[in-house]
């Protein structure tokens, strides 16, 4: 699902104004989850901001399997069209949004799937988080996510949205129940992403990168 969220006033001068291209990963395929609702808030709050499109990636829509081929062979027909799906969106991205919930103290395994089925669509790109779950606000899962991305070459923000016991905090309409703080956390990181998903594509465009 592509969300455009340009300002209706931008007007695109040059090729470093063109809007950013960011994929929203929704990381959690448990039943009942809800990762969907958050997401649909963040869109919100980004699509005031303006100056980004926004495709979003379900992982409960992504049929990677567990089992990975051996080295230099090629996957299944099953698994070449599941990553004839999502693999280009992933390259096509300037920048991501991971948004996760905490389980056990890290990120859901759908997630880390994703990450390992692929390697370069990451490389020299930003990413954010908005994480969900408990008293820490999934801000654990996020702590483990750095480490990762670390080892993919891309480089995360500083700032993340982090929301507390969203099962009490979040409305039937997915949004927080107190948005003030929440929708000031995501516009600061929102901020953040912008500015390194432009220097990041401008320097990928001037020096490709060498992962």
């Amino acid at each position: 699902m592509s969300v455009n969220a340009v300002h209706p006033s931008a007007a695109v001068t040059s090729p470093a104004e063109l809007p950013l291209r960011v994929a929203v990963i929704v990381a959690s395929v448990r039943e009942g989850r809800h990762g969907p609702a958050v997401a649909d808030w963040f869109l919100g709050v980004a699509a005031r901001q303006g100056g980004a499109v926004y495709d979003v990636i379900d992982l409960a829509e992504v049929n990677l399997p567990l089992a990975m081929p051996k080295w230099g062979s090629e996957p299944s027909p099953e698994v070449a069209a599941a990553l004839a799906d999502v693999t280009p969106r992933l390259t096509a991205a300037d920048a991501f949004v991971i948004v996760t919930p905490e389980y056990n103290h890290s990120f859901p395994a759908a997630l880390k799937n994703l990450l390992d089925w692929h390697m370069s669509p990451w490389h020299a790109k930003p990413v954010g988080f908005v994480s969900y779950g408990g008293l820490g606000g999934g801000l654990r899962a996020v702590e483990q996510l750095r480490l990762v991305f670390a080892e993919l070459h891309a480089t995360t923000v500083r700032d993340t949205v982090s929301l507390h016991g969203p099962w009490s905090g979040l409305g039937p309409d997915g949004a927080p129940r107190d948005p003030a703080v929440a929708e000031g956390a995501a516009k600061g990181m929102l901020g953040q992403l912008a500015w390194w998903g432009r220097a990041l594509r401008a320097a990928r465009a001037a020096h490709p990168y060498q992962g």
